[in-house]
C-alpha cells in the first residue's frame, strides 16, 4: 500500500482519506469486552484484587502493600496514577469492612493522596467507590476505592470530542515513580 505513514493514520477503514488522526488504543479492548472480570462474586469465579495481590509488586502493579489494604494502580486508568485502594478481604460493600479494615483503608487513601501531590503535583482528586452494578461498579464484588489524581486543564478536547483519554506514561513507570515516592514518605 502507497503513502505515508501520515496518510494511512489519517484514512477511515476502506481507505478513503477523512482528515482525522486516529490514536489506536488496542489494549482497551480488553476492558471493553470485559476481560480478566470475574465471571461471578466468589473468590473462586476469577477476582483480579485477590489475584494481584498475590503477585509480586511490579507485575500486580501494587504501589503499596499495608497490613489489611493495598494500593494498586488502575489497569484501565482515567489519569496517570490512578491508584485504587482495596482490602485484601474479598468483601463488596463497604458497610462489611470492619473497624481496623475501615480505617486502614482511610488512612491509605490519605497517604495516597501525599504521595501522589508530591510525585506528580497533583492539584486534585477525585476519590470515591463505586458500590453495586447500578452505580457504575466495574468490579462489583470485591471493594475498592479510586483516588484518581487531577491537574487544572487535565480535560480537554480528546475526552470531551473524542472519547479518548491521553496518558502520558506507561503504566510500569508510574509505578516506580509512585512506589519510590510511597517509600520515601509521601
Amino acid at each position: 500500500m502507497a503513502g505515508s505513514d501520515a496518510e494511512l493514520v489519517s484514512q477511515d477503514g476502506a481507505g478513503t482519506p477523512d482528515g482525522f488522526q486516529r490514536l489506536w488504543m488496542p489494549h482497551r479492548m480488553a476492558y471493553i469486552r470485559g476481560e480478566n472480570k470475574p465471571a461471578g462474586t466468589r473468590v473462586a469465579d476469577g477476582c483480579p484484587f485477590c489475584r494481584i495481590q498475590r503477585l509480586g509488586d511490579a507485575e500486580g502493579l501494587i504501589v503499596s502493600r499495608g497490613t489489611l489494604v493495598f494500593a494498586v494502580l488502575n489497569l484501565y486508568p482515567y489519569n496517570s496514577g490512578h491508584l485504587m485502594v482495596c482490602p485484601y478481604r474479598h468483601v463488596a460493600d463497604y458497610a462489611d469492612l470492619d473497624e481496623a479494615e475501615t480505617g486502614e483503608l482511610a488512612a491509605l487513601t490519605k497517604t495516597a493522596m501525599r504521595v501522589l501531590r508530591a510525585a506528580t503535583g497533583a492539584q486534585g482528586f477525585n476519590v470515591g467507590m463505586n458500590l453495586g452494578s447500578a452505580a457504575g461498579a466495574g468490579i462489583e464484588a470485591h471493594l475498592h476505592q479510586h483516588v484518581v489524581p487531577r491537574w487544572g486543564g487535565d480535560s480537554n478536547f480528546m475526552p470531551v470530542v473524542g472519547h479518548t483519554k491521553v496518558l502520558p506514561q506507561l503504566l510500569a513507570q508510574t509505578r516506580e515513580i509512585l512506589a519510590a515516592a510511597w517509600q520515601a514518605g509521601g
